[in-house]
């Protein structure tokens, strides 16, 4: 054998018995040491009661009759009184030609400021800047992952780039090629405009209020005056209900900005709740959220349920398509430490003051090397761990902190002790 292999063999040999030796003395001290350190830190601890029901708000059913139905608002977009909502078609022929028409009027728009535009040095610089800014735009809500004005955002720069182009004359275009496009344009829109005006018709609002495209007929099975007043019995026959949509139904305008949560609870449950108090409710089914709801009714109880009716004027836009809802109330929430069961203990304890001697609960923490005794209240008690409060004291090295190193001890402790 070479001697550089044996000497490669040796220094593995050395190194695999120095991880062996490492991993016993690891092992045995951690089967004989009666001591573990643990690290503390921050926990939530709530009380939260779980309810399924039924969202009411009021709702203006919209109707019209067409082949092809063509929202013109987003889901829960505000809208004023007089607009157009939805836009109905006699067929999906007419439908394409309306697409078309706006993709005609929109580049006779653009070819409209590429004429306007000059090539002097501070118009091509003005559109380079904008050019940038869309760029900008766009990435950032990309990267935020906001699509709400995508499509827009995306016309906005292919316009800005059509109008750089037009305006340093690349790709041939001079004024004279621009203008007969132009007229060209106007031609198609001026017959596609009178040709679609026969074809399609709108849907217009009465009233200003949230535009919803999703109908599912409880519009008018759940008004709020009437989930305000019904029994449990009735409130439960109205949500196993499954009304269906209505006919012709194209849409619905929301004209009240405050919305309604309606569950039945058990009087136990319902006991834990107090009309005009403020409750955090959290969705996490259709839509994910958590909405502070003022509770409005708590009905009288009928074999030991109650129907418990919510208000909120917050996130309407964002729940305009949520109905049948299983939520969590949340009635009580506490911040503390979570600290291992075996940690927490009760010692009788002497006041050095007055002398009285007394049991306190608490746990031993690690102060340098020595363990020292930290009083806390048990807000949360589960198998293997509990989340407490620290009890305030005078001495600020007596209060447990996040981070601190609490000891579970298999022998006995006591303040003072050093811990190896």
């Amino acid at each position: 054998m070479k001697q550089g292999a044996l000497l490669n063999r040796i220094l593995m040999l050395f190194f695999l018995g120095v991880i062996l030796v490492y991993i016993g003395v690891y092992t045995w001290d951690a089967l004989t040491n009666p001591f573990t350190l643990v690290n503390c830190y921050s926990a939530t601890v709530e009380d939260v009661l779980e309810a399924t029901g039924v969202i009411a708000r009021e709702e203006q059913v919209l109707q019209g009759s067409g082949a092809v139905v063509e929202p013109l608002f987003q889901e829960g977009e505000k809208v004023s009184k007089g607009d157009a909502v939805v836009r109905l078609y006699n067929s999906s022929d007419a439908a394409a030609r309306s697409a078309q028409l706006s993709a005609l009027e929109e580049e006779r728009t653009q070819l409209q400021y590429a004429l306007a535009a000059t090539s002097t040095t501070s118009s091509n610089a003005r559109l380079n800047d904008e050019i940038i800014a869309a760029i900008a735009a766009l990435r950032a809500a990309t990267a935020a992952g906001d699509f709400t004005r995508l499509e827009d955002q995306t016309m906005e720069l292919r316009g800005l780039i059509y109008q750089r182009s037009a305006a340093y004359g690349e790709g041939g275009a001079d004024q004279s090629e621009l203008q007969t496009r132009l007229e060209s344009i106007n031609s198609q829109i001026a017959s596609l405009t009178a040709q679609t005006g026969l074809e399609s018709s709108a849907v217009t609002v009465d009233q200003p209020g949230i535009f919803s495209g999703e109908v599912d007929g409880y519009e008018s099975l759940l008004t709020p005056e009437e989930v305000l007043a019904m029994a449990p019995a009735q409130l439960e026959e109205a949500m196993s209900q499954s009304p269906g949509s209505t006919a012709d139904a194209v849409g619905k305008l929301i004209t009240d900005s405050t919305w309604y949560f309606a569950c039945v609870l058990t009087e136990e449950q319902a006991d834990r709740l107090t009309e005009g108090r403020s409750i955090e409710v959290r969705f996490s089914r259709d839509w994910s959220g958590e909405v502070d709801m003022t509770v409005e009714r708590i009905s009288a109880p009928v074999e030991g349920e109650c129907a418990v009716v919510l208000s909120s004027s917050k996130f309407l836009s964002e729940t305009t398509l949520l109905r049948r809802q299983t939520v969590e109330l949340v009635l009580r929430s506490q911040e503390g430490l979570r600290v291992p069961a075996g940690a927490v203990r009760t010692e009788a304890r002497t006041d050095e003051e007055t002398g009285v001697t007394d049991w306190v609960v608490g746990v031993y923490a690690l102060v340098g090397l020595q363990a020292e005794f930290k009083p806390v209240e048990i807000l949360d008690q589960r198998d293997d761990y509990c989340v407490v409060s620290p009890v305030d004291s005078d001495t600020a090295s007596d209060i447990l902190r996040s981070g601190d190193q609490v000891i579970i001890a298999g022998a006995e402790i006591y303040d003072g002790m050093v811990i190896d």
